[in-house]
């Protein structure tokens, strides 16, 4: 199991070199208040003074320091090789007489007992450990000023000794109330979140110091670590300055657990004084001391006291510790090399063939574009409708249900519908309903349908132009490589789709326009519907005999009627398409008088002429002038306008016009009109319904057409026109510099945790116990 915390001591080093600290390793973190004599403790355990001391703050930076256990008869940490020094002036290249005459070289380690190396400093050698302290001095007032300020970042320190064991330690600066100095007013907080940084890693063990001279419950020390252990399984405690309790005072209820339990023990152990440091009291004369006074002021509890068991227990507690975490930091050093070996692959390589790296990522960019259009690119979006199905989504739920909700009537009331029959009639009565009016009306209402259609295009060229940020992760990747190559190829497309809106727009007005252009009325569809109205129509016939006394019904063969009208549909031509549904309508109408005979309906029938085989028959000319527009009662009639109402008063006088006889107004009764009201809006309502499923198929099949379709085909080719040029290929592949940097990150993490795993995988399972 000793040979675990060297492992552990090689990680170490292996991610110190790439500055990360995502790998959580098991380590023993020291923290205390300001002069409570944390780095005395550190320094008794290396059994050497080399850490800055004084009065006030002195550890500003954490330090990371790994003891090294190396004995003579090593040869793991020890060389014979004499390293020469460069020269002053910065030549690297070997001269051997130049060496010989400086003679300036350093020694190996083969028969040192003890020394230091720095991270900082690569491979330089420590021999004197004043020279480590003032290393230590002058890195820490490198990064954190020569005032008190404090740094976040660690100083990596590795000792060899013959006279240590295998430890991970790090000294953090002590917790202070009050700043000085250079100190920000937040120094408190700043020193608190640096401690938590370090003593919530769940892989480290806690070695709270307090001084013995005050009180066990205020410690500041015990109070974090309880914060991020509350179990206290991986916490410490070191009661240190036993020798400067009050006089009558002893610590055993403290070292005994009695006062505060701490899970893994409380270690009291003696500081030097500041005096001995003055004296330069050596550490072994220290510990020397130490161990007399443990065994005459607590001998019951002196061999489970002191720096030596402290050291042994730290070591104990450390592999301990280690044997247990292994398991799953192997797991988190594969993982992550499994996840940085993906990030540097979504980096790319280093462009070395610019022209043919281009035309890779047009290629590439234009495939992953269709693909998405498509539906058939390797990463599904999830979260939200994007490409293709996000078109079909505006084609058949936005634009469809937009269409759906206009009403076929909307901003046509029954008076407008009315006043329009009349109006396209002139200053003639009204025989049959004017095609015009009933053409103008169904016009009216299908340009409702164009602002829609124009929408629903332009809803489409927003996604299109959406797609270029949503089409794969691959290619945003390179996109972010090479920012201007990305800038290029969206203005491309934007151009590309800029060019093919008007003429979408253009066909969507024109397939509006063709359905304005002519209102076939001898549509299959419009025919089926447009024969429900003979039943509305026949219902009516009984409430106009019921209620038109002055009506006179006579059989007449509906033949007579029938010829009429085709002989009217002759003059007409091919607008006559609404007329036959008439003529077919009419034929159930009873004929009406001119109102000029008054004799009963009874005598009428009886003096009827014969139709077959008479000679009328053949003349196809009846007796009497045919009104088709029947007399309305005056409870169905309405009000005149006040305009109509001076024209009646001047021309007939107003007792003449609006009596009770009920006479028809203006010449049309308003039951008449009422029905060809209903006609009419039976009408436009099948017309449009059939234009509107018309519109509502031929709009997107324009949009794919002239816009998707077209930007599908033509995107590479456009690409390739723009952008493949050798003069630009330069420009355009200049890579971002932060992109630069994150792969050079990237590479070197994972090179720290290939070595890792291989550190790790020469550990075997005899070296766990």
């Amino acid at each position: 199991m000793e040979a675990l915390i060297p492992v552990i001591n090689k990680l170490q080093d292996v991610f110190n070199t790439v500055g990360a600290d995502a790998i959580q390793l098991p380590q023993i973190i020291v923290l205390g208040t300001q002069s409570s004599g944390k780095s005395s403790v550190i320094e008794s355990l290396v059994g050497r003074s080399f850490l800055p001391r004084g009065p006030g703050i002195v550890t500003r930076r954490p330090l990371i320091l790994q003891l090294v256990y190396s004995p003579k008869d090593s040869k793991e940490h020890r060389s014979a090789e004499e390293v020469y020094k460069r020269q002053e002036d910065g030549n690297d290249s070997w001269n051997p007489l130049a060496q010989l005459t400086q003679n300036i070289f350093s020694k190996g380690t083969v028969n040192l007992d003890e020394w230091g190396k720095f991270l900082h400093t690569k491979d330089k050698i420590y021999s004197d450990f004043d020279e480590i302290r003032k290393e230590i001095e002058r890195e820490t007032d490198r990064m954190a000023g020569s005032n008190k300020g404090i740094c976040p970042e660690a100083i990596n320190l590795k000792i060899y000794s013959t006279r240590v064991v295998n430890l991970t330690l790090v000294d953090l600066p002590g917790i202070t109330k009050v700043p000085i100095g250079d100190q920000p007013e937040d120094i408190e907080n700043q020193i608190r979140n640096l401690i938590v940084k370090y003593i919530a890693n769940p892989n480290s063990i806690i070695l709270a110091v307090t001084a013995a001279n005050t009180d066990m419950a205020t410690s500041e020390a015990i109070k974090l670590a309880k914060d991020v252990d509350p179990d206290g399984r991986r916490t410490l405690a070191v009661v240190t300055k036993l020798d400067l309790m009050d006089a009558g005072t002893d610590a055993i209820d403290i070292l005994c657990g009695r006062v505060i339990p701490v899970k893994l023990g409380i270690i009291g152990v003696v500081n030097r004084s500041q005096q001995d440091i003055i004296d330069r009291k050596s550490i072994t004369d220290s510990l020397k001391d130490e161990a007399t006074y443990l065994q005459r002021k607590y001998p019951t509890i002196a061999s489970r006291n002191g720096t030596p068991y402290l050291a042994k227990t730290l070591n104990r507690l450390l592999m301990h510790h280690i044997r247990d975490c292994l398991p799953e930091l192997k797991v988190r050093v594969n993982v992550m090399i499994s996840q940085f070996q993906s990030l540097l692959n979504s980096y790319g390589e280093d462009v070395s063939d610019k022209s043919q790296t281009l035309l890779q990522i047009i290629t590439k960019f234009a495939s992953a574009y269709c693909s998405t259009i498509e539906g058939t690119a390797r990463n599904i979006e999830t979260t939200e409708l994007c490409g293709g199905a996000r078109i079909c989504y505006i084609f058949h739920e936005t634009f469809g249900r937009t269409l759906d909700s206009i009403h076929p009537l909307v901003g046509l009331s029954r008076m407008d519908i009315l006043t329009a029959i009349r109006n396209a009639t002139g200053p003639r009565p009204a025989l049959f309903v004017p095609e015009v009016s009933f053409e103008l009306l169904v016009k009216r209402q299908i340009r409702r349908l164009e602002d829609p259609s124009q929408r629903c295009v332009e809803l489409v060229h927003e996604e299109m132009q959406r797609i270029v940020q949503h089409c794969g992760t691959e290619v945003q990747q390179e996109m972010q490589r090479f920012p201007r190559l990305h800038q290029r190829i969206v203005d491309v497309v934007t151009q590309l789709l800029r060019t093919r809106l008007p003429a979408t727009n253009s066909m969507v007005e024109n397939l509006v326009a063709i359905e304005l252009a002519y209102i076939n009325t001898k549509h299959p569809d419009f025919h089926r519907e447009a024969a429900l109205v003979s039943g509305l129509l026949k219902s009516t016939d009984g409430i106009v005999e019921d209620h038109s006394p002055m009506f006179r019904q006579k059989p007449r063969p509906a033949s007579t009627v029938a010829t009429i009208i085709k002989l009217l549909l002759r003059q007409m031509g091919e607008r006559g398409s609404v007329l036959v549904l008439l003529a077919k309508i009419f034929e159930h109408v009873p004929a009406i008088t001119d109102g000029q005979d008054r004799s009963p309906p009874q005598n009428n029938f009886d003096s009827a002429p014969q139709v077959n085989g008479s000679p009328e028959n053949k003349a196809l000319t009846p007796q009497k002038p045919v009104n088709l527009l029947p007399e309305v009662p005056s409870q169905t009639s309405r009000k005149l306008s006040d305009r109509e109402q001076h024209d009646c008063d001047v021309i007939g006088g107003r007792e003449h016009v609006y009596q009770k006889s009920n006479k028809v107004v203006d010449g049309i009764c308003m039951m008449q009109l009422n029905h060809m009201g209903d006609l009419v809006e039976r009408l436009i309502k099948s017309y449009f319904y059939i234009v509107r499923k018309s519109i509502k198929d031929s709009v997107p099949k324009a949009v794919m057409h002239f816009l998707v379709n077209y930007v599908k085909d033509n995107l590479q080719s456009e690409l390739v026109t723009h952008l493949y040029k050798s003069d630009q290929a330069e420009s355009l592949l200049n890579e971002s510099e932060h992109i630069a940097q994150r792969r050079r990150e990237a590479a070197d993490m994972l090179k720290a945790l290939q070595r890792a795993g291989q550190i790790i995988s020469e550990i075997r399972e005899t070296h766990m116990w």
